[in-house]
């Protein structure tokens, strides 16, 4: 079995790797990690069995991670590890994960790890629906280009739009692809972003104003991007609505 081990703080990384080496049989260590994006940068190269996964973490944290892990085609197994107890913890029990509060015991590992299963995407979708901090929205998406992560900034992005299969989403350096759905996207982020067509959200902070286009359509002029956004007929209403507040 192959563990990554992802803690911010060393000392922490250095006693998990010493109690999975006291272990019999020991178990294999396949690197460590200090944040959650270099745990899934890690995950794409090593491809371990199991990843314990530290909670708070810069950069992206366990939770966002997790959120990652599961949309692997092989996802590890995740123990989630915290010093905190102010997190729904009975909602790793209902997800089928596991957890352990710092300080880890070994006879604890052993035990988390014995049954440690892989964190498919039906096991994220349990964890989100029973933990309140994973419902809130995050400060940044994840999105995969030619085998690199890239972590994008939610406040850069001006719109998302459907694209098939996929989702672009439109910062002001320039566009990626997500596989988030646009209704998950206008779920998390509807305090930001709205609806302006059947295919795209736009961000309201980056709205500087509305046009008539010659052809007779409303179009939105957004901030950091030379291209703008078409409004349905449908949607106008509720934009200028919100445009007002």
């Amino acid at each position: 079995m192959k563990v990554l081990v992802t803690d911010d703080e060393a000392l922490a990384r250095t006693r998990l790797i010493d109690m999975l080496r006291q272990m019999q049989p020991p178990l294999t260590v396949a690197g460590e990690a200090c944040n959650g994006l270099e745990a899934l940068r890690a995950c794409l190269a090593s491809k371990p069995d199991v990843v314990l996964l530290d909670i708070r973490m810069p950069v992206l944290d366990g939770i966002g991670c997790a959120r990652e892990l599961a949309k692997l085609p092989e996802p590890p197994a995740v123990i989630f590890t915290t010093a905190y107890d102010d997190y729904a913890l009975d909602a790793f029990e209902v997800a089928a994960c596991d957890y352990l509060l710092k300080p880890v015991r070994q006879e604890r590992l052993a035990a988390a790890l014995g049954k440690a299963q892989r964190f498919v995407a039906p096991r994220w979708q349990r964890l989100e629906q029973t933990l309140a901090s994973a419902r809130l929205a995050r400060d940044r998406l994840c999105a995969y280009l030619h085998g690199e992560i890239r972590l994008i900034p939610v406040d850069r992005i001006r719109y998302f739009r459907a694209d098939q299969k996929y989702t672009t989403v439109r910062c002001d350096d320039g566009e990626t692809l997500i596989e988030d759905s646009l209704k998950s996207l206008e779920e998390e982020f509807r305090e930001r972003f709205l609806r302006v067509h059947r295919n795209t959200l736009v961000a309201l902070p980056h709205v500087t104003r509305l046009e008539r286009h010659p052809s007779g359509t409303t179009i939105l002029v957004l901030d950091g991007i030379p291209e703008t956004v078409e409004i349905s007929r449908r949607c106008l209403p509720e934009v200028r609505e919100r445009l007002k507040a």
